[in-house]
């Protein structure tokens, strides 16, 4: 199955984003679930004084998730597709959130530039055609000890699970985007995940990039075993 990347992925976005809010409505539990993950982030403070980066905002669902979890913090949120972005500016947004475009790996040349205290990255990294670049990007960005959490869709190895996947994908995601016009972003969808490490390896992966305290956790419902939220500090004293 052939992958969509780069400049072809975000054109992709570009244009479900005018039906992407009201699928993702009606899946369980996915608003409840990166709320979870931003909160398991352990933001003090409702995030007073914080500098928060949103990696891959989308059109905001994120985003919303880490003002539920810190309300005080000032985000900055990031994405590459100006389509997804413009669904995102378009809602309404307290004076401490501000969006950027920009692609993940690229973020100091179109002005985003750290310390960051904490970097949320939802349904990110298994998009990018290469994660460790970003990932060591990152920690970089961080204050030492800053906070990382990743909420992605990372199996956990087992072959239920990926059952589960591959049943969903096909009984509701693909047929979605093919009435949509969709297809090809959806069809992108089963197979980044298939193609991208495991929750194990993932885990793993961000170690050897430099991170420490790395967990692994899942999530309820459906998505057990299927979306798991990694949480992990840049190396230094504790933030």
């Amino acid at each position: 199955m052939t992958l969509l990347r780069d400049d072809a992925l975000s054109a992709a976005f570009d244009h479900a984003s005018r039906s992407y809010d009201r699928l993702t409505a009606v899946n369980p539990g996915y608003h409840r679930q990166l709320r979870r993950s931003a909160h398991r982030l352990g933001l003090p403070h409702d995030g007073t004084g914080l500098r928060v980066l949103d990696l891959g905002c989308g059109t905001g669902a994120s985003t919303a998730a880490l003002l539920d979890a810190a309300p005080r913090a000032r985000i900055t949120a990031v994405d590459a597709s100006g389509g997804m972005l413009a669904r995102a500016r378009a809602k309404s947004w307290p004076s401490n959130v501000r969006f950027v475009r920009a692609p993940a790996e690229a973020l100091a040349e179109h002005g985003v530039v750290g310390p960051f205290d904490a970097v949320f990255a939802a349904y990110l990294f298994r998009n990018l055609s290469d994660p460790d670049p970003v990932l060591g990007a990152v920690r970089e960005l961080l204050v030492p000890g800053g906070r990382f959490a990743v909420h992605e869709y990372v199996l956990s190895g087992r072959n239920t699970h990926r059952a589960v996947w591959y049943a969903v994908c096909a009984g509701i995601a693909l047929p979605a985007g093919a009435l949509t016009g969709d297809r090809a972003l959806y069809r992108h969808l089963l197979g980044s995940v298939t193609a991208f490490d495991t929750a194990p390896a993932f885990g793993e992966r961000v170690r050897r990039a430099g991170f420490t305290r790395v967990r692994v956790l899942p999530v309820s419902g459906w998505q057990t075993g299927v979306v798991h939220t990694l949480v992990a500090a840049a190396p230094g004293a504790v933030a």
